[in-house]
């Protein structure tokens, strides 16, 4: 399979039409495998909650457009944010196991890779940040 522009752009019309503004396209060979491997298309107004993984890192590449990634401490203060922009001194960060962060996208069109060890469980794989 080839991630190419007309996958890209595929997936960030899906997003657009997405009430999320996000869309996501798994890059396992099958629902056995116990990784997470996924394109993310997300769009400017998309809003992902802040959140933490406790049983796996996390690997955020942005390969499209531009990403904010914020990182957060335990009480909700945000620590750190990272702009990843492909071809930049910066295109990707790696999260640490129960790092509280979220990603927002500064730009239409914009696609991450994310990668983590674990396989989507709604009920174990997110903690959201309560504030």
């Amino acid at each position: 399979m080839r991630i190419d522009d007309d996958l890209l752009s595929r997936l960030t019309e899906q997003a657009k039409a997405n009430p999320r503004k996000r869309m996501h396209f798994d890059l396992r060979d099958s629902a056995e495998d116990t990784s997470m491997r996924m394109l993310n298309a997300i769009e400017p107004d998309s809003v992902v909650p802040v959140h933490r993984h406790m049983m796996t890192s996390e690997d955020i590449i942005c390969i499209k457009g531009e990403m904010d990634v914020a990182l957060y401490d335990d009480d909700g203060v945000l620590t750190e944010k990272v702009k990843l922009i492909p071809g930049s001194s910066c295109q990707a960060v790696h999260i640490p196991i129960g790092v509280y962060h979220a990603s927002e996208s500064r730009v239409s069109g914009s696609v991450i890779l994310e990668f983590k060890n674990t396989r989507y469980d709604a009920d174990t794989c997110e903690e959201f940040l309560q504030k």
